[in-house]
C-alpha cells in the first residue's frame, strides 16, 4: 500500500472483545513484578503490544487491534504501570531495563520472533527494542511517533499551550510562580518527594493535562480517567522520570540507528492534529526509513482509539496477517 492520507470510513473496525487464554506475573528484580497476558490463537503468529506513557498501562481494548484467529497476542504492563507493581515506581526503571524485560518475557513464552506494535511511548520503546534486537522482529506497526528528543519534551511541557491554552494554564497553576521557568524540574520536585499527598496530586495534575489533549474532539471521560490515581500515578511519575533522562537514550539515537531495522517492513500511522506527539517526528522517522509506509490520518489527534487511527491500525495488522508488504 502506498503512502497516503487514509479515509477512516474505508477501514475495518476493531475486532470484538476477547479475554486472555493465559496470564501471569513475572518478577524481574527485587522491586518490580510485571503483569502479562496472551490472547487470541495460542498457535498463532506472535505479536507484541507495547503501551504508551511511559506508565499508561494496558486496556482490554488493546487486544482488539489484532485478528484473534491469526495472532498470538502478547501484552504486558511495563515497570510501574497498570497491574505491574509497584505502581508508579521510577527506581530501577530505564529504557534498557524495559528492553531486558521484553527479552525475558519473550524467552519465558518460547517465542523466536514477533511483530512489534507500539504507539506514542510504545513507538519509542518499539524502535529502541528493534534496534537492539532486530533479529527478534518481523516488522513494526508504529503510531503517534515520539522520539524523546529535547524539542519534543519542551513541546509537551510548554508548546501545547498554543493549542490547549486553558489546559496548559491548569497544568502551570499547580506550580508556584517563581518555579514556572522550569516546569519539568518543578514537577519532578513534587512527583519524587517523600510526601505521598504531594506526589499523588502532582501526578494526577500531570496525567489529566495529557488526557485532556489526546483527542481531536473533547472526551471528558478520558480526561477523568487520566486524572484518577490509578492512571495518574503511573503516567505522571514515569513520564517525568523518562523526560528528565531523555528516555536514557543517546542524542537522536532512534533516528541514527534506523539502519539496524531498515530491512524490516514497517507502517507509521500518525494523526494530522496530534498535539501530544506532533507529526514532525513521524515525518522525520519516515525520511530516515524510506521503505516504511507513512499514513497521515486526516481527522485525528493522538489517541489510538480515534476512529481513523484505530481503523488504520487494524488495517495494518490485517495486512501483515495477509503477508502484504507496505512500501
Amino acid at each position: 500500500m502506498p503512502d497516503s492520507t487514509l479515509d477512516s470510513t474505508l477501514c475495518p473496525p476493531l475486532y470484538p472483545p476477547i479475554e486472555p487464554f493465559r496470564s501471569g506475573r513475572l518478577p524481574v528484580d527485587s522491586v518490580h513484578t510485571l503483569y502479562w497476558e496472551e490472547c487470541g490463537n495460542p498457535n498463532g503468529v506472535p505479536v507484541l503490544f507495547l503501551h504508551g506513557g511511559p506508565g499508561a498501562g494496558l486496556s482490554p481494548k488493546h487486544r482488539q487491534f489484532f485478528d484473534p484467529a491469526h495472532y498470538r497476542i502478547v501484552l504486558f504492563d511495563q515497570r510501574g504501570a497498570g497491574q505491574s507493581t509497584p505502581l508508579g515506581e521510577f527506581r530501577a526503571n530505564t529504557t534498557q531495563l524495559l528492553l531486558a524485560d521484553i527479552e525475558t518475557l519473550r524467552t519465558l513464552l518460547g517465542i523466536e520472533r514477533w511483530l512489534v506494535f507500539g504507539g506514542s511511548w510504545g513507538s519509542t520503546l518499539a524502535l529502541a527494542y528493534g534496534q537492539a534486537h532486530p533479529e527478534r522482529c518481523t516488522g513494526f506497526v508504529l503510531r503517534g511517533i515520539f522520539l524523546c528528543t529535547p524539542a519534543e519534551i519542551d513541546w509537551f511541557m510548554n508548546g501545547i499551550k498554543w493549542f490547549f491554552p486553558e489546559e496548559h494554564a491548569r497544568f502551570v497553576a499547580a506550580i508556584a510562580p517563581n518555579e514556572r521557568g522550569d516546569l519539568l524540574g518543578a514537577y519532578a520536585k513534587r512527583l519524587f518527594s517523600d510526601d505521598p499527598a504531594s506526589n499523588a496530586s502532582a501526578a494526577r495534575t500531570w496525567s489529566r493535562y495529557e488526557g485532556a489533549c489526546l483527542h481531536l474532539l473533547p472526551h471528558p471521560e478520558v480526561e477523568q480517567q487520566f486524572a484518577s490515581e490509578a492512571v495518574g500515578l503511573g503516567v505522571g511519575r514515569l513520564e517525568a522520570h523518562y523526560f528528565l533522562h531523555q528516555a536514557f537514550l543517546g542524542e537522536d539515537q532512534l533516528i541514527r540507528n534506523v539502519y539496524r531495522i531498515a530491512h524490516l517492513p514497517a507502517v507509521i500511522i500518525q494523526g494530522r492534529y496530534d498535539v501530544v506527539c506532533p507529526p514532525a517526528s513521524a515525518f522525520r522517522l519516515k525520511e530516515a526509513w524510506p521503505s516504511a509506509a507513512f499514513h497521515i490520518i486526516a481527522d485525528a489527534g493522538h489517541a489510538a482509539f480515534e476512529p481513523g487511527i484505530a481503523a488504520a491500525l487494524v488495517a495494518a495488522t490485517d495486512a501483515f496477517r495477509d503477508q502484504q508488504r507496505f512500501s
